[in-house]
């Protein structure tokens, strides 16, 4: 088991406030800002919750097509997700489209298409938002 850890705070109200966020295990980034306008309009140099969900999920889901390609004999050369993750106010999260580009030496599209349905079903962070979210997968074989 491992647990990870990160902190938040916010200040002010909702509209007009502001925050941070840390990574506190592995302190990659800490007091990165936050802000409503950042969730819903542009960034300004700011992340949201949305984001770090998107980062989170393209991380496991890399992990997970790797995984899963490798268990059936075709271990990738590269795997590279793009995940992103759309929140609409008032109806919260809603989609999270992942797009997979991978080098696989030795595998044809259907051993791929194989690799990739797997991992949508192994995918942990996949897994804990199943019902919840709709999560959209496409796959180029390069």
């Amino acid at each position: 088991m491992a647990d990870r850890t990160a902190s938040a705070l916010w200040q002010g109200d909702l509209f007009e406030g502001s925050g941070t966020v840390s990574a506190v295990t592995s302190g990659l980034f800490t007091e990165a800002g936050i802000t409503w306008a950042a969730r819903t309009e542009e960034p300004g140099g700011k992340t949201s919750p949305e984001e770090l969900v998107a980062a989170a999920h393209a991380a496991c889901f890399a992990m997970s097509v790797s995984n899963e390609l490798s268990s059936r004999g075709h271990p990738p050369a590269r795997v590279e997700v793009q995940a992103t993750c759309t929140f609409k106010p008032g109806k919260g999260i809603t989609t999270i489209s992942i797009d997979v580009a991978a080098e696989v030496p030795g595998v044809d599209d259907a051993g791929f298409r194989e690799g990739l349905d797997a991992a949508v079903a192994s995918c942990p962070v996949s897994n804990a938002m199943r019902g919840n979210v709709d999560i959209q997968v496409d796959g180029t074989l390069a």
